[in-house]
């Protein structure tokens, strides 16, 4: 039994008007392994996708969007109703698909009872539409986001409110958003119906079907009832073909380590950041919080009436109760034709040589008084920890020096390449462009990239977002000046046309 603190009382006090069920007596174990919890049997409701959300207009150069910030109450499990806080009401939120190089402007209406702030999460965006976390949007305010779409990749919209993202994107604030270009439309892959989004977050249910929001103490926060796509552990029937999966952790705190039941191979396309140079294959990966991979799973190896689960293999400083080894399962159900393939080159990714760094930087993330911290320091807007100028290159060593806990880090603004894991070469799945790095126990990870394409005020932060919230977070200016990231206010409703 865990023990709350005064100071954790009160925070619950202080919340308990909002729908995340908060009892007193908070537990480690999961409540799904002690019948308190409300639950489902694995792989028996079915597989589905969220919608995609088309644009209000269109014209020559830009597709307009909206999207209102809601409560609702959904079925995570049949007959059960549950208390979101969703983007159009929804958990995930609709995916956004768009072409690179056509810009989008993103109207996000507020409709909560609290303030919110939006992260296009890998976009190269200006300061002022990047989700600063202090560029929040007030209850019966709304704000419209300018994204460039400069490049295809994977990318997810979510939370990044001051303190409060993880509570937020516990809630449902969260969404992929997907963009594509004429290379990776001409490549022979799986396209259409054959591609697939999976946007795996793990949950914890009160008997009623209410969430149950449990940090252990701003620590962790691992849920015992794993969603993907919104539905706890589904099951997919799938054809004797390749399909192609744009896979999101979008957890709180957990990582997963993904396999199939068969032993046989996934295949890895892409990153964070876009296709690979080249395909690779391997039995099992890690998946941090925030982290993206394209993965292709071929079924045609398997015979009609084959049930293939997607694993979660252990890993340390995760919890780990009776069904969250498991993902999903596909029911191998039909045959079908299938004329993609897999090219032996997929794109044109360059290494950023060590001798083109102009230096290199230095960054621990540490507990120290019970607060999460880099290099000593939480959240100020007003310091500044790195000052790279407008198209420099640098290194940056991130550094982890403990064994109870593992950190994702995120870069706003920039993809990097990983040099190195403390000397060793990075996994062949990762030497793809990322803005997210897995930094394990006791681990250094070399990264290097350059700073572009905008100068500005960026944020760079650990995406376990319990961390991220207590309080390792801080910030990089590009260059000198550049647009104030507060420049573009949040707008009270009524809204003016789009």
């Amino acid at each position: 039994m865990k023990i709350i603190s005064r100071r954790d009382f009160l925070t619950l006090t202080a919340i308990a008007g909002s729908s995340i069920v908060l009892p007193i007596a908070l537990q480690n174990r999961g409540y799904a392994q002690n019948g308190k919890s409300q639950t489902v049997q694995p792989f028996t409701l079915p597989f589905r996708t969220p919608p995609v959300l088309k644009p209000i207009r269109s014209d020559r150069t830009t597709d307009y969007y909206q999207i209102t910030m809601r409560p609702a109450r959904v079925e995570f499990f049949t007959g059960v109703k549950t208390a979101i806080w969703g983007y159009n009401g929804m958990f995930p939120g609709p995916t956004i698909k768009q072409r690179k190089d056509r810009q989008s402007v993103v109207r996000v209406i507020n409709n909560l009872s609290r303030s919110t702030s939006v992260h296009l999460h890998g976009m190269a965006s200006q300061p002022q539409y990047d989700g600063y976390a202090e560029d929040f949007i007030s209850p019966g305010y709304y704000k419209d986001y300018v994204y460039p779409n400069n490049r295809a990749a994977n990318f997810w919209y979510h939370d990044h409110m001051m303190h409060q993202s993880a509570r937020n994107v516990y809630m449902g604030l969260a969404g992929m958003y997907i963009v594509q270009d004429d290379a990776e439309l001409s490549l022979p892959l799986p396209k259409d119906a054959y591609d697939i989004p999976l946007i795996i977050h793990d949950k914890q249910f009160a008997s009623d079907g209410s969430l149950i929001f449990n940090d252990q103490g701003q620590i962790t926060l691992m849920g015992d009832v794993i969603t993907v796509n919104g539905v706890p552990w589904p099951r997919m029937e799938v054809a004797n073909r390749k399909y192609r999966f744009r896979v999101l952790n979008a957890s709180i705190s957990r990582s997963y380590r993904l396999a199939l039941s068969t032993g046989n191979d996934l295949i890895v396309i892409g990153t964070d950041s876009g296709l690979m140079s080249a395909p690779v294959t391997t039995q099992d990966m890690r998946i941090g919080t925030a982290e993206r991979y394209d993965l292709i799973i071929d079924f045609s190896q398997y015979p009609i009436g084959t049930q293939v689960v997607l694993q979660n293999l252990q890993l340390p400083n995760n919890d780990n109760y009776d069904n969250t080894d498991k993902i999903l399962r596909f029911d191998v159900v039909r045959t079908e034709s299938d004329n993609s393939s897999i090219p032996s080159t997929l794109s044109d990714i360059q290494p950023i040589p060590e001798s083109s760094a102009v230096r290199t930087r230095n960054f621990s993330f540490d507990l120290q008084n019970g607060l999460w911290v880099i290099n000593g320091n939480g959240w100020s807007r007003d310091r500044i920890d790195a000052n790279p100028q407008l198209e420099d290159v640098e290194i940056w060593n991130l550094e982890h020096d403990s064994s109870n806990s593992f950190h994702l880090i995120h870069l706003h603004l920039i993809d990097c390449q990983i040099l190195d894991r403390n000397g060793q070469p990075p996994f062949p799945y990762e030497r793809g462009f990322k803005d997210v790095f897995y930094v394990g126990e006791n681990e250094t990870v070399r990264v290097i990239g350059r700073f572009r394409p905008n100068a500005g005020k960026y944020m760079f932060h650990c995406h376990n977002i319990v961390h991220e919230d207590h309080d390792m977070m801080s910030q990089f200016q590009v260059g000198q000046g550049g647009i104030d990231p507060l420049s573009a206010p949040p707008r009270r409703l009524p809204a003016r046309p789009l």
